[in-house]
């Protein structure tokens, strides 16, 4: 193989090369300048956003601090009046509810008020209904212990084991 002589225009060493150094440099430098100015005019516009913002809140809290004094009176005036509106409300609905409340008292008494000749009448018939069951009872099991003592128990054929 043979070696081959390869040329190459950056090898060469050329005379403008410094003047491009320094044309670049320069560019450099205008760069870096233009990106502190944006930088700069970017910080600026910031702090101009703050100090409007803060003219804008003292604005407005000048104009609050005129308007409260009435402004509170009129909240007082509406709170006074839902409150008589709510105490109005509330003693109607007492007096609707303890009036429900008494009536259903005094009818349950009445139900189990046994004074009234009407319930009288049905507890003593229920009593004697009672005595009559009880009765029936009565000569039942005694009909039933001598039957059980007479009849001897049939025992029950057991089952050849398999």
């Amino acid at each position: 193989m043979r070696a081959r002589a390869v040329s190459c225009n950056s090898c060469m060493i050329d005379s403008s090369e410094p003047e491009r150094e320094a044309n670049m440099s320069d560019d450099k430098t205008k760069v870096t300048d233009k990106a502190g100015e944006i930088a700069k005019n970017i910080w600026l516009a910031g702090l101009g956003a703050y100090g409007k913002a803060i003219d804008e809140a003292q604005d407005r809290l000048e104009k609050a601090t005129k308007e409260p004094p009435r402004l509170f009176k009129d909240l007082v005036k509406k709170g006074e009046a839902l409150e008589q509106e709510v105490k109005e409300t509330l003693s109607s609905a007492r007096e609707f509810s303890s009036n429900t409340v008494e009536e259903r008292i005094r009818k349950v008494r009445e139900n189990f008020s046994f004074t009234s000749d009407a319930r009288s009448e049905e507890l003593a018939e229920i009593h004697d209904k009672l005595d009559t069951l009880t009765a029936k009872v009565d000569a039942l099991a005694a009909a039933m212990k001598p039957a059980r003592k007479t009849a001897p128990r049939a025992k029950s054929p057991r089952k050849p084991k398999a």
